[in-house]
């Protein structure tokens, strides 16, 4: 079985994707490229010596079969690059992964319909809420969400995937012995158990190192068709992301934000430059030429029709931008028992949603 010599290669941080993707591709055979010796390497054009120089000695304190057993005990699943399955469009960047380890149903996300969010991981509420705008507009789709499990823009994409029934895809900057940051635990959990697919290149016990999260963004991006960048500052992880959809040929999104926003700086710089600007999905699905079928397109617009008489002046009253529950009961008169317990039932049918600092918001 090969799989283990990919592992192995995976398991020596010192070298790189490409690095073994050319001895890969010069022998054509991952056993024969793993057992290459000092003097053949030294044959093949493009090969870094100092790299190989490393490999040489590193190889020799390597077990194959022992950091398969390694992997195997872990839960974790492996695709490499030389299997049918492969996703098609990370195979086609510059320099794709040789192995991703996963956790989850990969093979149950739409690999033909992937999109990815990236964006700043201190967002605003704004921010986060056009994006869960947009997202709600594949509600019930076959669409899979890609992004890398980060805080903010990265976190709120994977939590609109579940809540609208799509499949989302976790792409993280470490091996599976570390869950960061440990305020997503819930959503590892919940992508490897059957909402999508926590995926990594990197060996389990690899740490989340500074420098390998723009590495992980060129599989964020790799893995879709489009990438939407909800809010970026002009120095950011987003914009590495924006920077490597363009090269790899794949559609670049923007959605706008306040022109008072530092975090919308990047948007507008990339928007001035001729990313598309979306607002909606619809804006998504005409830039990538994609039609899909909603099955419960019209459920939240009928709740609101049929409605109970008393909520609507509320409903008058609280719109997408959040009113604090002070404001509401000032602008109804209603008694705070009253207006808490009829707030709590729109929230339970759907029509508003409690957000930080007792505010309200429509749906």
């Amino acid at each position: 079985m090969n799989t283990k010599y990919w592992i192995a290669f995976s398991s020596i941080e010192q070298l790189d994707s490409v690095f073994v993707q050319r001895l890969y591709n010069y022998f054509g055979d991952i056993e024969r490229a793993y057992n290459v010796s000092e003097r053949e390497i030294e044959q093949i054009e493009g090969v870094s010596i100092n790299k190989a120089e490393e490999f040489i000695t590193q190889r020799k304190k390597i077990e194959p079969d022992k950091l398969f057993e390694e992997v195997e005990k872990r839960g974790i699943s492996v695709l490499t690059f030389d299997d049918t399955k492969y996703p098609y469009m990370l195979s086609q960047i510059y320099n794709p992964p040789m192995v991703l380890y996963y956790k989850g149903d990969l093979f149950g996300c739409n690999l033909e319909k992937t999109v990815a969010f990236v964006g700043s991981r201190r967002a605003s509420t704004n921010g986060k809420d056009s994006v869960k705008n947009i997202i709600s507009d594949f509600k019930n789709t076959d669409i899979c969400i890609v992004s890398g499990l980060a805080e903010g823009i990265d976190a709120i994409s994977h939590r609109s995937a579940i809540d609208n029934n799509l499949k989302t895809i976790g792409v993280i900057a470490s091996g599976f012995d570390f869950s960061y940051p440990a305020s997503n635990r819930d959503l590892y959990e919940k992508l490897e158990n059957g909402a999508g697919a926590v995926v990594t290149e990197y060996y389990p016990t690899f740490e989340p190192i500074k420098f390998r999260f723009p590495q992980r963004n060129r599989i964020v991006t790799g893995l879709s068709y489009g990438t939407v960048v909800g809010e970026a500052a002009i120095k950011s992880g987003a914009l590495i992301s924006a920077n490597l959809t363009l090269e790899q040929g794949r559609e670049l999104m923007c959605i706008p934000g306040s022109i008072n926003n530092k975090n919308t700086e990047g948007i507008f710089k990339l928007l001035k430059n001729g990313a598309t600007m979306v607002t909606s999905g619809e804006d998504v699905l005409n830039t990538l030429g994609w039609e899909v079928k909603q099955t419960n397109q019209k459920v939240l617009f009928e709740n609101t029709c049929n409605a109970n008489q008393e909520y609507l002046p509320l409903l008058d009253i609280i719109s997408i931008e959040p009113r604090g529950f002070d404001e509401i009961q000032s602008m109804t008169g209603m008694e705070t028992e009253e207006l808490l317990t009829t707030l709590t039932m729109m929230e339970v049918e759907g029509l508003i949603e409690h957000t930080e600092g007792d505010r309200y918001k429509k749906l």
